[in-house]
C-alpha cells in the first residue's frame, strides 16, 4: 500500500488557512474523536504556510509533559527561565521570547492535543492569542477535560471552535483509493466507510488488516473487499481502550445491541436492566435514536459490535440470539422486517425449526436484493424440509449469486410430477432461467416452448410464455417475443408479475425501434406496479432496468440515467451483492460519464462494472464494450483493443440483443486505432443490420458516429428506386421524423450542417448539445465549425476557438478523430515556443531558455500563428487551449 496521503477535508483546510492568513487573524481549534484526522489536518495546514512571513511553532502536548510547568511548550521556550519572577511575569517573559524569535513575522502557535497542556502552558497560549501579531490554532479530543484558559479562547471570542465531523462517503472513497493506490469498488468503499464511521485512522487499520489477510482483491484495476472482517491487534486494543471495563449488566446490554441492532428501546428494557441501559448510553457505548415512530438503540460505533460479537462465547451468542427472537415474537412482529430479523436470530441460534418462516424470510431478503442472506435462509429452509418451494427459491437465488451449476442440481432434485401443474410452471420457469442465462444453453427456449403445452391453467401458461418471450428477445427473435408478450397481456388470468415481465419485454423492443415515448409509458406502468410483483418476481427489476436504461441511453437523457443510478434499487443491490444489478447500473453510469466528456470517471466506472460482472456472462460483454468506448474516447488504442477482445470472449450468445452496443464499440476501437476506413465500414455495415432488424433507435446513433467521422455525405443503406443511395445526412433526416425525442432531430441537424459546411449551424448544434450535457458531441461540432472558419479565414474563428477551449476545459482527456481532424499540428519545438509565448515570455526570454536565437524564435512564432490562424500573442493562449490534449497533458 502507498504511504498515507492527505485526501479530502478541503473545506476544513481552507477554513484553517483563512483563520491564519485572513485579515482578522482569528485562530481556530478543531475538536473531534480520536483518529478523526485532527492532527493530520493541522500538520497539512502548517506545511502550506510560508516561513518567511510566519514564525511557526508546532507543539504536540502529551500526558508525560502535563505535570511539568511549561512542559507543553518545552519545545519552544528556552531551557533556563529567569529567577524571581511572579507567575504573571514568567508569562510576559515567555511571550516576549516568542516575539523576539519571530523577528517581525506573524506568530503561529499550533498545539496538537491542547487538552493535555499543563496550566502554565495553557495560560501562555491564551496570552499569545491576545497578542496583536499572533494566531493560535490547535486540536482537542472529544470527551477530555479542557484547561480553562484553552476553553476561554472561544468563549472570549479569540478563536473559532469547530467540531470535526466524520469524513463523508466521497472523501472516504478517495482516502481508500489513496491508501490502496487505486480505485475501490463502490460497495466495498461504502461498507468500509460505514464500519469506520468516517474515521480515517480506523479506516486505515481496517484496510491494513483486510489487505494482510487477502480479503482485498484487485480485478481490472478495481479493489474489492470480500466483506469478511479481520481486526488487527492494534485496532482491537484501540477499541478495548474506548469500551473499557464493563460490569456484567452493562456488558449484557452492549452484547444484546451488538446482536440485535437496531433494537427497539422498549425491547432492550425488557431484556436488560434499564439502569444498565442508561449507563451504557452515558458511557457512549450505545446511542438512542428516533426512527419514524420507533425509538431504536444502536452501538455508538460499528466496530464495537465487531469486537463484542467476536469475543462473545458461542453458547452465550446462541442464547442471546434465541432470547431476541423470543422477545420479538412475544411482543409481535409489527413491522415488515421483524419477520426477517426473527428468522436470522433463529437461524444463528440453532433454533430455526419452521421451514415456512425461513422461506418467507428468504423471500423478503431477496426482495431487498440481499443475495448472501437470502441464500443462507433459503438453504436453511431446504435443509429443514422446506420442499419444492424452498428448492425453487434457493435455485433462483443461486442463479443471481453466479452459481448456476449448483442451482440446476437443486432443481433436478425436486422435479415435479407432470400432473402438478402449478409446481411444474414454477419449476419450468426457474430451470429455464438458470439454464438460459446461467449456463448459456440456447436450446432452453425450445424446451420451454414445447413443455408449456402440458399446462392447462391460463395463468400458468401466461407465466411460462412471459419467460419464453424475454428469452426470445435476448436471442434476437423480437417478432416472436412481442407476439408472446402481447398474448400474456391479453390474458386476464395472468399474474401481475407475468404481465409486467411481458410489458418490460415490449418496452425494450419499443426503445430499440425508436418508439421511445411508448416505451417510456410501458416502463412507467411496470414501475408503478412494483409493489405487486416484487415479492413474486424480484428479479423482474433487471428486465425493467434493461428496458429503462436502454431507453435513456437512446434518448440521450443523462439526467435520467443519474436518477436511476441513485435510486433505491442501486443502494439495495450494492449492499446486497446483487451483481447483475450493480454491474448494469455501473455500465449506465459509465455511458453517461463518457458522453459528458468525463473520461476518467467513464474509465473508472466501466472497469468497476467489468470487475463486478467478471463471474457472470450476462452483461460481462456489455461492460467490456463500454470499457472499450471509454478507452477509445481517451485515445488509448491498446486498452480499447484489449477490452474489445474481452467483450468478444465474455459475451454470451444468448445476449444477442445487445449486439448494437458491442458493434458500435468496435467501430470506436477501430477509429481510435487509426483505422478510419475500417471504422467507417464497420459502422456502415452495422447501419444496414440495424435497419434490417428495425432497430431505428440504435440506427440514429450509429449514423451519428459516421457524421463524427466526417461521413455525413457518404452513401448508406440500400439502393433506392431512382438508382441512387441516401446519404448519412438524408437517412438521419428521415429517421428524425420516425424516432421519438429531441435528440434525433438534433443529430440530423448536425449531419445537415456538416454536409453544407455551415459553421454557424454547427455552432448552434453544439449549443444544443451542451444543453443536454453531451459535451463530447458539442466539442466535436465546435471543432468542425472551427476547422471551416479557419479555412474561410473568418473573423468568427476567434470566438469558436474560445468556445472549443471552454468545452475541452469541461472535459477530462478526450481524443477523438473529429477533434483531431481539423486541429493544427505543431512540432515539438513549436509547442515549446508557443506555450512559453502564451504564458507571457518575451522572444528573448524564450530564446535564452531554449538555447535559440531571437530571430529563430520569431520565425517559429510566425509559423505557429499561421497554423493556428491567429494574428499574435493575444490570441495564442485560447488557440492552444482549443487543441485537444493541450490541457490534458499530452499535446503531441
Amino acid at each position: 500500500m502507498s504511504p498515507w496521503q492527505f485526501v479530502g477535508r478541503t473545506d476544513e483546510l481552507n477554513r484553517l488557512l483563512t483563520a491564519v492568513t485572513g485579515e482578522a487573524g482569528r485562530g481556530l481549534f478543531f475538536s473531534g474523536s480520536a483518529g478523526i484526522g485532527k492532527s493530520r489536518l493541522l500538520r497539512e495546514g502548517l506545511s502550506t504556510l510560508p516561513t518567511d512571513r510566519y514564525a511557526i511553532w508546532s507543539i504536540a502536548a502529551s500526558a508525560t509533559t502535563a505535570a511539568l510547568p511549561f512542559g507543553g511548550l518545552v519545545q519552544v521556550l528556552p531551557a533556563e527561565q529567569p529567577q524571581g519572577l511572579s507567575p504573571a511575569g514568567i508569562l510576559r517573559w515567555a511571550l516576549s521570547v516568542l516575539q523576539q524569535q519571530a523577528a517581525g513575522r506573524r506568530i503561529v502557535l499550533a498545539i496538537d492535543d491542547a487538552h493535555l497542556l499543563d496550566p502554565p502552558s495553557a495560560a501562555l497560549v491564551h496570552l499569545v492569542a491576545r497578542a496583536e501579531n499572533a494566531t493560535v490554532i490547535g486540536t482537542l479530543r472529544d470527551g477530555e477535560q479542557i484547561p480553562l484558559p484553552i476553553r476561554a479562547l472561544w468563549t472570549d471570542d479569540l478563536v473559532e471552535h469547530v467540531e470535526l465531523t466524520p469524513m463523508p462517503p466521497a472523501e472516504t472513497a478517495g482516502l481508500l483509493a489513496a491508501i490502496l493506490g487505486g480505485p475501490v469498488d463502490a460497495g466495498s468503499a461504502d461498507r468500509l466507510g460505514r464500519l469506520s464511521a468516517g474515521n480515517p485512522l480506523l479506516l486505515r487499520e481496517l484496510v491494513h488488516a483486510a489487505n494482510g489477510s487477502a480479503e482485498l482483491k484487485r480485478t481490472y484495476g478495481i479493489w474489492k473487499w470480500t466483506g469478511r472482517l479481520e481486526l488487527a491487534p492494534n485496532l482491537t486494543d484501540l477499541i478495548d481502550t474506548r469500551v473499557g471495563q464493563l460490569t456484567d449488566g452493562v456488558r449484557a446490554v452492549v452484547e444484546l445491541v451488538a446482536f440485535g441492532e437496531p433494537l427497539g428501546l422498549h425491547l432492550l428494557n425488557q431484556a436488560a436492566d434499564p439502569a444498565d441501559v442508561e449507563i451504557a448510553e452515558e458511557r457512549g457505548l450505545i446511542s438512542v435514536v428516533q426512527h419514524d415512530r420507533r425509538t431504536n438503540v444502536r452501538l455508538a460505533h460499528p466496530l464495537y459490535g465487531e469486537v463484542m460479537r467476536r469475543r462473545c462465547p458461542v453458547s452465550r451468542t446462541r442464547r442471546l440470539q434465541a432470547s431476541l427472537a423470543e422477545l420479538l415474537e412475544r411482543v409481535g412482529k409489527r413491522r415488515r422486517d421483524d419477520l426477517l430479523r426473527v428468522a436470522v436470530w433463529r437461524l444463528d441460534s440453532g433454533t430455526a425449526q419452521d421451514p415456512a418462516l425461513l422461506v418467507d424470510a428468504a423471500v423478503q431478503a431477496f426482495t431487498r436484493y440481499d443475495v448472501p442472506l437470502a441464500t443462507r435462509l433459503a438453504r436453511a429452509a431446504l435443509d429443514a424440509d422446506g420442499g419444492s418451494d424452498a428448492a425453487e427459491l434457493l435455485a433462483t437465488i443461486l442463479m443471481f449469486a453466479d452459481r448456476p451449476e449448483e442451482a440446476i442440481e437443486v432443481l433436478d432434485a425436486v422435479t415435479p410430477d407432470p400432473g402438478d401443474e402449478r409446481r411444474l410452471c414454477r419449476w419450468l420457469t426457474v430451470r429455464g432461467m438458470v439454464s438460459y442465462w446461467g449456463l448459456s444453453q440456447e436450446s432452453t427456449v425450445e424446451e420451454i416452448a414445447s413443455r408449456v403445452e402440458q399446462l392447462s391453467d391460463s395463468a400458468d401458461r401466461a407465466r411460462v410464455h412471459a419467460f419464453e418471450a424475454i428469452m426470445r428477445l435476448h436471442r434476437l427473435d423480437t417478432t416472436t417475443a412481442v407476439r408472446l408478450s402481447r398474448r400474456v397481456l391479453d390474458r386476464p388470468a395472468a399474474s401481475v408479475a407475468a404481465r409486467e415481465l411481458a410489458r418490460s419485454t415490449i418496452a425494450y423492443v419499443q426503445a430499440a425501434q425508436g418508439q421511445l415515448s411508448r416505451s417510456g409509458t410501458a416502463i412507467a406502468q411496470v414501475h408503478s406496479a412494483a409493489a405487486n410483483w416484487r415479492t413474486d418476481m424480484p428479479y423482474l427489476q433487471l428486465a425493467l432496468e434493461l428496458a429503462r436504461g436502454t431507453r435513456l441511453m437512446l434518448t440521450g437523457d443523462l439526467v435520467g440515467i443519474d436518477a436511476i443510478v441513485a435510486d433505491e434499487f442501486a443502494d439495495l443491490a450494492g449492499a446486497g451483492d446483487f451483481r447483475l444489478g450493480t454491474g448494469y447500473l455501473a455500465i449506465l453510469q459509465a455511458y453517461a460519464a463518457r458522453l459528458r466528456g468525463q473520461s476518467d470517471g467513464a474509465m473508472r466506472t466501466s472497469l468497476g462494472a467489468c470487475a463486478v460482472l467478471a463471474t457472470s456472462r450476462v452483461y460481462a460483454g456489455l461492460a467490456q464494450a463500454e470499457r472499450a468506448q471509454a478507452a477509445a474516447l481517451r485515445g488509448d488504442a491498446a486498452q480499447a483493443t484489449e477490452a474489445m477482445a474481452e467483450a468478444d470472449r465474455t459475451h454470451a450468445p444468448g445476449m444477442a440483443v445487445l449486439y448494437p452496443w458491442l458493434e458500435q464499440a468496435r467501430g470506436a476501437v477501430l477509429a481510435a486505432s487509426g483505422d478510419l476506413p475500417g471504422a467507417i465500414k464497420q459502422l456502415s455495415d452495422l447501419v444496414d443490420r440495424l435497419r434490417a432488424d428495425g432497430f431505428a433507435g440504435h440506427e440514429v446513433h450509429v449514423l451519428h458516429d459516421l457524421v463524427r467521422l466526417d461521413q455525413a455525405g457518404a452513401p448508406v443503406g440500400p439502393t433506392c428506386s431512382d438508382g441512387g443511395r441516401r446519404t448519412v445526412a438524408q437517412r438521419l433526416a428521415e429517421l428524425s421524423e420516425q424516432v421519438d425525442g429531441v435528440l434525433p432531430p438534433l443529430l440530423a441537424r448536425h449531419a445537415r450542417a456538416a454536409v453544407t459546411d455551415s459553421a454557424m449551424d454547427l455552432l448552434a448544434v453544439a449549443d444544443d448539445y451542451v444543453a443536454l450535457e453531451l459535451h463530447v458531441y458539442a466539442a466535436e461540432a465546435t471543432a468542425q465549425a472551427l476547422h471551416r472558419l479557419r479555412q474561410q479565414h473568418s473573423a468568427a474563428a476567434g470566438d469558436a476557438r474560445e468556445r472549443l477551449a471552454g468545452l475541452l476545459g469541461r472535459c477530462d482527456l478526450i481524443r477523438t478523430p473529429a477533434l483531431h481532424a481539423g486541429a493544427p499540428v505543431l512540432t515539438e519545438r513549436e509547442w515549446q515556443v508557443a506555450r512559453l509565448a502564451a504564458h507571457g515570455a518575451t522572444s528573448r526570454a524564450i530564446a535564452e531558455r531554449l538555447y535559440l536565437s531571437a530571430r529563430t524564435v520569431e520565425n517559429h512564432l510566425q509559423r505557429i500563428y499561421a497554423k493556428l490562424g491567429v494574428t499574435g500573442r493575444a490570441e495564442l493562449w485560447a488557440a492552444l487551449r482549443s487543441i485537444p490534449g493541450h490541457e490534458g497533458g499530452d499535446a503531441s
